[in-house]
């Protein structure tokens, strides 16, 4: 029998709507604590994904970087390494898929930097290669990750984690992207109090 469209699509938004009630309401607190740390001390925030993952990370950062346009207020300075085409696969052909975001962040992360990595799986090898070199440099990393978690639940020092079975991509990055808005939508109002 096929699924009419309505319940299909109730289903998936109630689906949604359970994972917005798990989330951990003080990971992202703590997140929002770290992004404005990075902004009061100067520092970058440095976005990496694959696939839809890499358009959240795009995504965010631009978002991020336009809160202190909209209020007129200091700046958070944000890029996606995700978004450098031609310099992304000179690094893929000439270094390994593994190696285009870890080879980016060695010239340009300073220490006390922030590295968010977004992915559904959090197996990504060349996510989990940034990771290790942010944290060897003293960067802070963060995991927005889904599913189990993978293997940048323990490698990140900080995560947001969508736990869903193992495949379930749309949901986990509709959340994301939810978290990105949540995020960049508070940061808005709480720096308009300042």
């Amino acid at each position: 029998m096929i699924i009419d469209f309505r319940t299909y699509f109730s289903n998936y938004s109630d689906h949604l709507s359970g994972l917005l009630n798990k989330l951990d309401l003080n990971k992202l607190n703590l997140v929002i604590d770290i992004l404005l740390e990075a902004r009061k001390q100067d520092n970058t925030i440095y976005f990496v994904g694959n696939g839809g993952s890499a358009a959240t990370a795009s995504h965010f950062s631009e978002d991020l970087a336009s809160v202190g346009r909209k209020i007129n207020c200091k700046l958070f300075k944000t890029l996606s390494l995700a978004d450098n085409t031609s310099y992304i696969t000179a690094l893929a052909n000439d270094y390994g898929y593994d190696k285009i975001f870890a080879y980016q962040l060695e010239q340009l992360l300073q220490k006390e930097d922030v590295l968010i990595a977004i992915s559904a799986s959090g197996n990504s090898q060349n996510l989990i290669e940034a990771v290790k070199y942010a944290k060897s440099k003293g960067a802070a990393t963060i995991g927005m990750l889904g599913f189990d978690g993978g293997k940048l639940l323990t490698l990140c020092d900080y995560n947001i984690h969508v736990k869903t079975k193992i495949g379930e991509y749309g949901p986990v990055e509709d959340i994301h992207l939810f978290i990105d808005h949540i995020i960049t939508g508070y940061l808005i109002e709480r720096l308009m109090q300042e």
